[in-house]
């Protein structure tokens, strides 16, 4: 708030929580502080007020409009959500993917966008729990490995501590990660336990790490951590808020913003 306007009532200052919330996804405190020109007294004292309410979400040290325990949707279900997000996302992904390489596919539906574009790519190695990526590429010229474990329906994936005796016996270039939530304090999290355990497995298989993930998932945390911040080199998404990506970057990952394409442009800028 500038200096010498008035100070909003609660109600006005609940509208513009929630419209900051809409635009960003995830706020901290001190974010609102700053926005609404109030004490942090003040903001926890509002969160707490509209969570009890339903209106919003608390998460630690600031809020969302996005409820944490939410049900993970189907996989076929995901497909069709934010769609244009992960095609711009996979196109961007490409980029990272050099002929020849050995790279590591995560289940999820924004990386299964980029396996159906590996057909541009010559000679790879692809290990990968994914039944579907692997069905995607069963066909193709590249070299397929399939890591064995615990079928999980809703994923469609192989997951679990079966899977470690495939994934501790190779070494990859790259691995592809998707998440269901990802956070500064928590890294990258799932819904479920046994496939967190897979893909930090994978993790450390991999001599670089590339997140991708639509902005829907940024700053909104799940139930099971799957991989630290630290674990991660490089984060590809379709947009992201610049107080988040300078403090990533500050970090030491890479942000990958997928921009905007026409069949004429295409282009991503790097962060």
């Amino acid at each position: 708030m500038k200096q010498g306007e008035p100070r909003l009532l609660n109600a006005e200052r609940e509208q513009r929580v929630l419209h900051l919330l809409r635009q960003n996804n995830v706020m901290s405190v001190n974010q609102l502080c700053q926005r609404l020109g109030v004490s942090p007294a003040t903001i926890r004292r509002d969160l707490q007020a509209m969570h009890e309410r339903k209106l919003l979400f608390r998460v630690r040290g600031g809020a969302t409009l996005q409820d944490m325990n939410r049900k993970e949707p189907l996989f076929q279900d995901k497909q069709s959500l934010n769609s244009e997000a992960k095609s711009r996302i996979a196109e961007a992904a490409l980029r990272l993917v050099g002929d020849k390489e050995k790279i590591y596919l995560d289940g999820g539906s924004t990386v299964l966008t980029l396996v159906r574009r590996l057909d541009q790519r010559q000679d790879l190695t692809v290990v990968t729990n994914s039944l579907i990526a692997a069905a995607e590429l069963m066909n193709s010229p590249h070299r397929l490995i399939l890591v064995g474990g615990e079928f999980r329906p809703l994923s469609r994936t192989l997951v679990g501590p079966l899977t470690a005796s495939v994934i501790d016996s190779v070494h990859v270039d790259k691995a592809f990660m998707g998440t269901i939530g990802f956070t500064l304090e928590d890294g990258i999290t799932t819904t479920d336990a046994s496939e967190a355990f897979t893909k930090e497995r994978a993790m450390r298989r991999a001599n670089q790490v590339i997140l991708l993930a639509d902005s829907g998932k940024l700053g909104v945390p799940s139930f099971a951590r799957s991989g630290r911040l630290e674990d991660i080199d490089i984060l590809v998404t379709d947009r992201i808020d610049p107080e988040l990506r300078d403090e990533l970057t500050a970090r030491g990952l890479e942000v990958v913003v997928a921009a905007e394409t026409n069949p004429d442009k295409r282009e991503i800028d790097h962060e």
